[in-house]
C-alpha cells in the first residue's frame, strides 16, 4: 500500500475567504531560537510549552519559534528526542528574543538492556505482539487535521478540519475502519499564478489508511522483511522510555521505488512506538511512478520526498495512534519555462480525544470519507464560520504534535 501511495497534480480555482483573518485573546508572546549547545546547530521541531498552561508549538526549520499565551509567560519548557529537557524563563526585557541551547541527553543503561543482538528478531517480537500491545475492543476518537502546500517559500494552500475516526480492534480486520469529517475551513492564494496544487490520496481519512500496525504493509509484515537491510542502531528514549532502534534499507531491486524506515520498539513492552518511512528516491523514474496518477499536458514532475511519520502512545496499558505526518517534496516545470518551481505538501493528523465503550458508536458508511477524498474536495460543505470562531489559530509552521492543547475551545 505504502510503496503504492500517490500524489494527483490537479488544477484548483483557488479563492481566498478570510478564514485565518480572525483574531484570538493570546496577547502575550515570546519569541527566540534554539540550537545544540556545544555545535551551536539549530535545532528544529523542537516542542515549546508555556509552564502552567496547555499552550505549546515547535520551533521551524530555522529553530526559531514564536509562542503567545493568555497569560505572562514565566518559564518555557523545551523538549527534543535525544535532548535533555530543560526549563528556562525569558529575558526580563519584554520582546526581547529567547537564545536556547539544548545538551544531548547522556543515556545510563540499566544492565538488563539489550544493546546488541538480531534486528530481524526484535522486528518479528514485535509484529506477533501487536494484538496484545494495541487495543482489543473499538474504540472511536476525535481528531485534528490539517492540509499544507506551499511553494517555494509561500504558503498558498492551508486546509484544517476536525474529524472523527473509528478504529475496530487491532486483531481484527482493518476494512471496518472509518473516518468522517465534523468541520473544516480552507484557505487558498488569491493568485491566478497559484493555480497548481496537490490532492495527497488518503486525505483526512489517512489516519486510517496509514496506521502501519493495523496495516501491516511494507516494514511491518513479516513476509516484506526479507527484502530489506536491518541495523540495529544506538538506542534511544522517547517519554524517558528505552526504545530499540532500527533502520530498514532496501536489500533487493524491485520495479517499484521501495522505503527507507526507521522503526522504534519499546525494550519493555515490545511495542512500536514510531516509525519514520521515507520513499528511496535514487531512481527518480520509480520514485515518479510511486508518487504520480497523472499530470497536466506538457508539466515536467521532479520527486524530491516522499516520507511518512506515525507515533504511538502508551495509555492504561495499550499504544494507540496519537500523531500521523505526510511529507510530499517535489518540483515542477513547463516545458517552455526556464525554472522549475518547488513544492512541499504536508499533511498531519493529531489525536485530541478518545471514546470508548457505550460511547463508541460506529461511524454509518454513508458518512465515512473515501480514501480519494482530499480536504478540498468536500471542504465547502461543512465549513461553518461560527464553530471556528472559538478556536485557536495554529500557525502552518506550528507541528500540530505540538500543538494539541491549543486544539481546543478556549
Amino acid at each position: 500500500m505504502i510503496r503504492r501511495l500517490k500524489l494527483l497534480i490537479m488544477c484548483l480555482l483557488l479563492c481566498s475567504n478570510g478564514l485565518y483573518g480572525q483574531s484570538d485573546s493570546l496577547i502575550f508572546s515570546v519569541r527566540g531560537v534554539v540550537r545544540d549547545a556545544s555545535t551551536g546547530r539549530i535545532l528544529p521541531e523542537v516542542g515549546v510549552y508555556v509552564n502552567g498552561t496547555s499552550y505549546a508549538t515547535v520551533t521551524n526549520s530555522e529553530g526559531t519559534f514564536i509562542i503567545k499565551s493568555n497569560v505572562p509567560v514565566s518559564s518555557l519548557t523545551f523538549t527534543l528526542m535525544g535532548y535533555g529537557t530543560i526549563v528556562q524563563a525569558p529575558p526580563a526585557e519584554p520582546g526581547a528574543p529567547m537564545s536556547v541551547r539544548m545538551k544531548p541527553r547522556d543515556f545510563t543503561l540499566d544492565p538488563s538492556v539489550v544493546v546488541s543482538g538480531d534486528p530481524l528478531e526484535l522486528m518479528r517480537t514485535a509484529i506477533a505482539r501487536i494484538s496484545a500491545n494495541y487495543p482489543s475492543e473499538p474504540e472511536l476518537y476525535d481528531c485534528f487535521y490539517r492540509e499544507t502546500v506551499q511553494k517555494r517559500q509561500r504558503f498558498i494552500y492551508v486546509s484544517e478540519a476536525v474529524t472523527k475516526m473509528y478504529k475496530s480492534a487491532y486483531s481484527g480486520y482493518s476494512g471496518a475502519d472509518r473516518a468522517a469529517l465534523v468541520k473544516s475551513r480552507l484557505l487558498t492564494s488569491p493568485k491566478a499564478s497559484d493555480t497548481l496544487a496537490v490532492k495527497v490520496i488518503g486525505g483526512p481519512s489517512m489516519p486510517v489508511a496509514l496506521d502501519l500496525a493495523k496495516n501491516r504493509s511494507v516494514v511491518l509484515d513479516s513476509r516484506e522483511l526479507d527484502y530489506y537491510k536491518l541495523e540495529l542502531l544506538p538506542p534511544q528514549a522517547i517519554d524517558a522510555r528505552m526504545q530499540f532502534v532500527i533502520r530498514l534499507t532496501p536489500a533487493v531491486k524491485d520495479d517499484f521505488a521501495m522505503q527507507n524506515a526507521t522503526v522504534y520498539i519499546d525494550r519493555e513492552t515490545m511495542a512500536f512506538t514510531r516509525l519514520e518511512l521515507s520513499l528511496d528516491m535514487s531512481d527518480p523514474e520509480k520514485a515518479t511512478r510511486a508518487m504520480l496518477v497523472r499530470r497536466p499536458s506538457g508539466l515536467r514532475f521532479k520527486p524530491r520526498e516522499m516520507s511518512l511519520q506515525l507515533n504511538y502512545k502508551p495509555e492504561d496499558g495499550v499504544y494507540r495512534l496519537s500523531y500521523l505526518k505526510t511529507v510530499f517534496r517535489f518540483s515542477c516545470d513547463w516545458k517552455r519555462r526556464l525554472f522549475a518551481t518547488d513544492y512541499n505538501v504536508v499533511a498531519e493528523a493529531v489525536v485530541t480525544n478518545r471514546y470508548s465503550g457505550a460511547d463508541v458508536v460506529k461511524i454509518p458508511r454513508k458518512e465515512a470519507l473515501a480514501g480519494r477524498e482530499s480536504l478540498s474536495d468536500i471542504s465547502g460543505r461543512f465549513n461553518d464560520p461560527d464553530f471556528w470562531k472559538d478556536y485557536n489559530i495554529i500557525e502552518p509552521t506550528v507541528g500540530l504534535e505540538h500543538a494539541v492543547g491549543r486544539l481546543k475551545v478556549k
